[in-house]
């Protein structure tokens, strides 16, 4: 009998490693984005509350490198999942008979 790779046609998609609707792949990234942003003006914040000294410089220097980070983290995509092998069939029949 022939075997999955044998016969022509789409590989099947396995509902598990579907990636996430686009609604919530944009909620997830403004999330991230969010989280970045608020990180970053605690950061301008901290650098004039703390005074003169080296922890201002490194709180200045976290709010200028965090909008670089939060746009890379906010611009990249979820990677398909591929745990799950599909097993092989040699099983080429009808699923759902015809109807009368």
């Amino acid at each position: 009998m022939a075997t999955r790779d044998e016969r022509s046609g789409p590989e099947a998609v396995r509902i598990t490693t579907a990636a996430p609707s686009r609604g919530s792949d944009i909620a997830a990234r403004q999330k991230r984005y969010l989280f970045s942003m608020a990180i970053r003006t605690a950061c301008f914040v901290g650098a004039v509350a703390v005074g003169p000294g080296w922890l201002r410089w490194v709180l200045i220097a976290g709010a200028v490198v965090l909008p670089y980070v939060a746009v890379v983290l906010a611009s990249s995509t979820p990677k398909p999942r591929s745990e799950m092998p599909l097993r092989g069939t040699d099983w080429l029949g009808r699923e759902i008979g015809p109807t009368r």
